[in-house]
């Protein structure tokens, strides 16, 4: 309760410096978000727009809502027509229920258009439809694997000769024999990272190309079989809040109990900002995969930021979103300022920005991202997104993932009803 005390107020700090820094004729834009390392960001965004435009200054609020209640109240408001926030953060899994019908968001095509080609393709078009863009990505999310590799070393593990999951169970078989309180890795029950991770390595997805949920399939039983095992083992477990990017997650790890976490790239910054022990302690590497030549990474998470129709500005509003988060100062600041991957990925080569010395995450971590990341750089799948998606992340991360890894229930009958339960409940 004190952090999320500490994390509001240090939001509401934010909305009053960002207002003591603009003219009294500046124009006000609300912004609402889930993340409060995102709200932090546009304010520093805002300070540089409003130092490059002094005629068109703004003033921004933003506001950090829980993630459940922010996307609910923002549903409602868009069918209402009333109190919705001039721009909005959508994650990726819940940007598909905003598609339904005709979108309530401004069309950003035209002020996207001076950056798109420096842009991952793939990332601007999950927030798009029927060839118009409405949402502006923030990352790339390339899954890595985050080793504490003090524990690993006492252990006689090296992280660096961990390539298959085979390995990987090893790895914690002998952890155990050194630390037998502690667990090589987290499997998820609220979320789907590792296991959607599993099924890209093997060509496969939780959707399949013609737009069917893809559940009861080998793929997916040979990725839930084989993190059950290692439940069965002692090698993995669950955790307070059902994944790392919970509190009881981050506690988990902060605590030293956790050797292996399999996240995207985007999770360095709760390391920095909410792991504090682990400083200091921590390298990157690829992720695990079934056999050697399979791809070792996937883009996962993701936030699309929206204009809605009843912006006060919406081409003020706009214009400003495709600089904070398409140029290339926006791309910068995304790594600099919250340690994501940009989606400009030309930036992954210079130097000066990804190894300076001087930069927080790379003071905090015991090697450098972005050598990782330009060694699986052709290797990263990009995640389907599709109007079914919702219904399958809802099932697979309230029920399945539960049922499986909390219960240890018979993968392959819970495969098949949770394929069952999830087609009827769609079609």
């Amino acid at each position: 309760m004190k952090r999320l005390a500490t994390l509001v107020l240090v939001t509401m700090v934010f909305v009053l410096a960002a207002g003591s820094l603009v003219s009294a004729n500046s124009t006000k834009l609300t912004l609402w978000t889930f993340v409060h390392q995102h709200a932090r960001f546009y304010q520093v965004m805002t300070e540089k727009w409003n130092a490059l435009n002094p005629d068109r200054q703004i003033e921004l609020e933003a506001s950090v809502l829980p993630y459940e209640d922010m996307h609910n109240k923002l549903q409602i408001a868009l069918q209402s027509g009333v109190g919705a926030p001039d721009v909005v953060d959508i994650e990726i899994s819940k940007y598909p229920n905003f598609m339904l019908g005709v979108p309530q968001f401004v069309v950003l095509n035209d002020v996207f258009a001076p950056y798109v080609n420096d842009i991952v393709p793939s990332r601007l078009e999950i927030y798009a439809r029927n060839g118009n863009m409405y949402g502006a990505p923030t990352h790339v999310g390339a899954t890595v694997a985050y080793y504490y590799v003090d524990i690993l070393e006492e252990a006689g593990v090296d992280y660096r000769e961990i390539r298959t999951w085979d390995d990987f169970a090893e790895a914690g078989r002998k952890l155990k024999e050194v630390y037998p309180d502690k667990f090589m890795g987290i499997v998820e029950t609220s979320a789907a990272w590792t296991v959607t991770a599993m099924l890209a390595q093997q060509g496969s997805d939780l959707v399949s190309a013609d737009d069917q949920p893809q559940i009861d399939t080998p793929e997916m039983l040979r990725a839930v079989t084989t993190l059950q095992d290692m439940v069965k083992e002692g090698l993995l477990t669950t955790c307070p809040d059902g994944q790392p990017d919970r509190e009881g997650g981050k506690g988990m790890i902060d605590q030293g109990l956790i050797a292996c976490v399999i996240m995207p790239q985007w999770f360095m910054s709760r390391y920095l900002d909410e792991i504090p022990n682990m400083d200091g302690k921590v390298a990157i590497a690829p992720v695990p995969v079934f056999a050697e030549g399979m791809p070792r990474s996937l883009g996962l998470g993701g936030t699309g930021t929206a204009i809605t129709l009843t912006a006060a500005d919406p081409e003020l509003a706009s214009e400003w979103l495709a600089f904070a988060k398409l140029s290339e100062e926006g791309n910068r600041m995304i790594w600099e300022d919250l340690g994501f991957d940009p989606c400009n990925t030309a930036l992954w080569t210079k130097t000066e920005m990804t190894h300076n010395p001087d930069n927080a995450y790379n003071k905090y971590f015991l090697n450098n991202v972005f050598d990782v990341l330009n060694e699986i750089k052709d290797e990263i799948v990009m995640v389907r997104s599709s109007s079914i998606s919702p219904a399958i992340n809802d099932y697979v991360t309230t029920v399945m993932l539960n049922e499986l890894f909390e219960d240890l229930l018979d993968p392959a009958e819970v495969l098949e009803e949770a394929q069952y339960n999830i087609e009827n409940q769609i079609f």
